[in-house]
C-alpha cells in the first residue's frame, strides 16, 4: 500500500539529481528543463502541492498536485526510474488518484504527458482518462507535442 505525504527537501534533491531515466524517458529527468528543477528543489515554489509516494519506508515516486479551480486539479506524477516499465503503474496511480480525492475532492483530475510516452498514456487510459486535446509545448529546450487528459470523478454520497 502507497502512502503520500508532503515531499520534503532531501526527497527533493533525490529526485531532482539521482533519478536519471533511460533512452526517450531522459526527456523526464528533472535536470532537463532548468525552470522545473528550480520549482522542484525550492521549497518555496514547491509549497505543500508535492507528495512523496512511499512504499513500506521507501520513496518510490511523487504527485504534484495544482489546483485550477473549484473543480479541477491538474496533477503530474512520477515514478523512480527502476520501477518504470514493469507493471506498477496503474497501482501507483491509483494510489494517487484515491489520495487526490480523499484531500482535494475535486469533480475532475486532468494531466498531460508527453506524446511519445505511449506506456504512461496506456495506463491514464486504463484507468479511465479520456484524450481531451494535443498542444505544443516550450519546454527542456524545445517545443514539444503533450496530449491533455481528463478523469471525470464519480461522486459517492
Amino acid at each position: 500500500m502507497y502512502q503520500l505525504e508532503i515531499m520534503t527537501q532531501s526527497q527533493a534533491e533525490e529526485i531532482a539529481f539521482n533519478w536519471h531515466y533511460d533512452g526517450d524517458y531522459s526527456f523526464y529527468d528533472m535536470e532537463a528543463d532548468e525552470e522545473d528543477l528550480e520549482e522542484f528543489i525550492d521549497p518555496a515554489k514547491r509549497g505543500d502541492s508535492k507528495y512523496a509516494v512511499m512504499d513500506r519506508g521507501e520513496l518510490i515516486g511523487f504527485f504534484s498536485v495544482n489546483p485550477v479551480d473549484d473543480q479541477t486539479v491538474d496533477i503530474a506524477l512520477g515514478m523512480r526510474p527502476d520501477l518504470t516499465g514493469h507493471g506498477k503503474g496503474l497501482a501507483f496511480l491509483e494510489a494517487g488518484i484515491e489520495f487526490v480525492q480523499r484531500e482535494y475532492e475535486p469533480q475532475s483530475i486532468t494531466l498531460s504527458v508527453e506524446t511519445f510516452n505511449q506506456r504512461a498514456i496506456n495506463v491514464y487510459r486504463t484507468f479511465g482518462f479520456r484524450d481531451v486535446k494535443t498542444f505544443m509545448q516550450h519546454t527542456n529546450g524545445s517545443v514539444y507535442e503533450f496530449l491533455k487528459m481528463e478523469y471525470e470523478v464519480i461522486q459517492s454520497n
